[in-house]
């Protein structure tokens, strides 16, 4: 009797100090490591990433898609092997509506809802968040909206000289600028057609895509399952480099990754993540 209640507290001394551990992923490129946490809020792929990082699947994969201003994208672990992903392979999503696509947010990357409604994850394939930093206006206006206001507003010979300043910019390919410009007119759109172009944002992802950056559209669409915590430095270089046809990069960039075991108190001072209660 003796024995076994020695095995059980040593049982539960070793599981509480296994709870005071986390894991960073460290991701090695040609540029520096980013180092990434995963969530626990979504296990499935926490559990799949970290068994695609010991089995070493993801050593020798490249960064095959990259928009900067956007995002990074790699990990295309059966284009390294000659496979091909199966439904079966598949990860069901664990979209959580409070997790934000701000820059330095680990996502998985996925088919489009026209032939994957349920929204499931790539087996492998993950991408990081590089995104830009917005203005409340871009935030709180319906720019879709907007632009077909501005579409009918311009069928009017009246506002030729609007038309005229979208068209210099459009022969220039300059989509950003013509963003900008549409946002110049919203009190007229709205004046003329007696619409409103407002919408609602929640005061803290306002906040974070005003100071931090990211790519807001994504939220709610694809699962974000970590977080860089080190290496966003090395994020902006990978979303620098020159790239060719479907953003892949012109010169090759390959990664390896290794786990790292971290005291959950580092993590906290070192990196300033906050785990939930």
């Amino acid at each position: 009797m003796k024995k076994i209640v020695i095995i059980i507290w040593l049982m539960m001394v070793l599981q509480g100090c296994n709870s005071d551990k986390d894991i960073l992923v460290n991701i090695n490129t040609q540029f520096g490591t980013i180092k990434v946490l995963l969530y626990d809020e979504t296990p499935l792929h926490k559990k799949n990433f970290i068994e695609l990082v010991r089995a070493g699947k993801y050593d020798s994969t490249l960064w095959h898609r990259v928009m900067k201003g956007f995002m990074v994208q790699g990990g295309n672990v059966n284009e390294k092997e000659g496979t091909q992903e199966s439904l079966e392979d598949r990860i069901p999503a664990e979209i959580m509506s409070d997790f934000m696509h701000t820059k330095g947010a680990l996502a998985a990357a996925r088919q489009p809802d026209r032939v994957n409604p349920e929204k499931m994850s790539s087996a492998s394939q993950f991408y990081i968040v590089h995104g830009k930093i917005f203005s409340k206006e871009e935030l709180t206006i319906d720019q879709f909206a907007l632009n077909q206001g501005l579409s009918e507003l311009m069928k009017n010979p009246g506002y030729d000289t609007i038309a005229q300043q979208f068209i210099n910019l459009q022969r220039g390919n300059k989509i950003e600028e013509m963003n900008q410009l549409a946002l110049r007119y919203v009190e007229l759109v709205e004046s003329v057609q007696g619409i409103s172009l407002r919408k609602d944002m929640a005061l803290d992802r306002l906040d974070a895509y005003t100071t931090l950056g990211g790519a807001p559209h994504l939220d709610n669409e694809y699962t974000i399952f970590g977080r860089v915590v080190a290496g966003l430095e090395v994020v902006d270089q990978i979303a620098s480099v020159s790239v060719g046809r479907a953003n892949r990069p012109i010169e090759e960039l390959f990664m390896t990754m290794e786990i790292e075991e971290v005291p959950k108190k580092e993590i906290i001072e070192k990196y300033g993540y906050s785990y939930p209660e």
